[in-house]
């Protein structure tokens, strides 16, 4: 497998925000999710340590003054990262793996998630922040109109803009 061109890795202008969301099986505090929830910091402090990590939406979604959507069920996370090649290498690459391969054991398919899109990638100019607002009007793109280089996802990839 050849890999990306350079435009689509790393670029100095631009760095690849992600949003995603995940609707639990149960609540956060049901046995069924014991094993996911004891391992989500140490997901949070391996992302903020892999080569690439940027920056992070700080919130606990188990705590309900916190949560960006209104059901308790809904997981979210927003990452800003160097290039899609660093989210790509901790997603698949590190321990992450291993929570993602077990996803099912505590997530609802991706079709049921929010009613829609569980994944949104885009561009966002080097040292700006996304909003949750903008996270899910990305994630509302993908799912009403498919990957496109405003909301796209690993499998369906869009360079960053020019300049």
């Amino acid at each position: 497998m050849t890999p990306d061109p350079p435009a689509m890795t790393r670029s100095a202008a631009y760095q690849l925000a992600q949003a995603n969301v995940a609707y639990a099986l149960a609540p956060h505090d049901d046995p069924r999710l014991a094993d996911f929830m004891a391992r989500l910091d140490e997901m949070n402090e391996l992302a903020e340590g892999s080569p690439g990590f940027v920056w992070r939406h700080l919130t606990d979604t188990r705590d309900p003054q916190q949560r960006e959507f209104e059901d308790p069920r809904v997981l979210f996370n927003m990452s800003v990262w160097e290039s899609i090649d660093d989210l790509h290498r901790y997603t698949y690459r590190t321990a992450h793996a291993e929570v993602y391969a077990a996803r099912r054991r505590w997530f609802a398919s991706e079709q049921s998630v929010v009613g829609g899109h569980a994944l949104a990638m885009w561009w966002v100019r080097a040292g700006e922040r996304p909003t949750v607002l903008e996270a899910k009007q990305r994630l509302a793109l993908i799912t009403e109109h498919g990957p496109s280089e405003r909301a796209f996802s690993f499998k369906q990839r869009f360079p960053p803009p020019a300049g």
